[in-house]
């Protein structure tokens, strides 16, 4: 079993979708969940106050190396796969979805009489870092997506992205610690971690060195 494919695909798929739907490219996301038995990549959007919603999951059946997405066929009752052989049937595939999704979106924004603003792509690539006695806001370029490091049944889960602050040149890691609350609420918990291109090889050393002291989450 080999995840070359998935990799391959997972680093091009943010790109190729920004280059083929303008639409996509202001609200669509992915995140990726590589520890799972079957590796996904999830695509979503988020809207005001942090209302997220998947619009669509593709999954990855690393025994026979290819990619699928879940459908519920409401005549027979059953769910069944569409296997997609290769990434151009793969991005049409998540283009249909995505517009199908945003219109049905539209039409129950129009029926509920409200509108809800989209985030603007400007103000997501802003963040918050500790200045001190104030905070700061910096503009960061995103260079990857949302990648799942953690997750605990459907209670937790932690995600990371990296990027490059547009100003000095630095990285930053954005992490986001979510808790999911049996009333279906969801508490986030967001922090950066800001280091420059020198430091990088000193932390990656530090984190590799000492991988053997730490205990993972054990929870039994």
């Amino acid at each position: 079993m080999s995840l070359e494919w998935f990799d391959r695909v997972s680093s091009e798929m943010q790109d190729y979708l920004e280059s083929i739907c303008e639409d996509y490219d202001e609200i669509g996301h992915m995140r990726i969940d590589r520890a799972a038995k079957h590796p996904k990549i999830e695509f979503y959007v988020e809207f005001e106050e942090d209302d997220r919603e998947v619009f669509c999951t593709l999954f990855f059946d690393p025994h026979n190396e290819e990619f699928y997405i879940e459908e519920f066929d409401l005549t027979m009752g059953e769910t069944y796969r569409q296997i997609l052989p290769d990434i151009e049937e793969i991005l049409d595939a998540i283009h249909e979805v995505f517009h199908e999704f945003m219109d049905t979106e539209v039409e129950e924004i129009e029926e509920d009489e409200e509108n809800e603003d989209l985030f603007d792509d400007e103000d997501e690539n802003q963040v918050y870092t500790d200045g001190g006695e104030y905070d700061v806001v910096v503009d960061v370029e995103w260079t990857t997506p949302e990648v799942l490091a953690y997750s605990y049944l459907d209670e937790v889960e932690v995600t990371y992205k990296f990027g490059v602050i547009k100003e000095t040149g630095d990285g930053i890691l954005h992490r986001i610690n979510r808790i999911y609350t049996e009333d279906d609420e969801t508490i986030e918990d967001e922090t950066n971690f800001i280091f420059s291109k020198e430091e990088a090889g000193a932390i990656i050393e530090l984190i590799e060195n000492n991988m053997d002291s730490m205990e993972g989450f054990d929870p039994s």
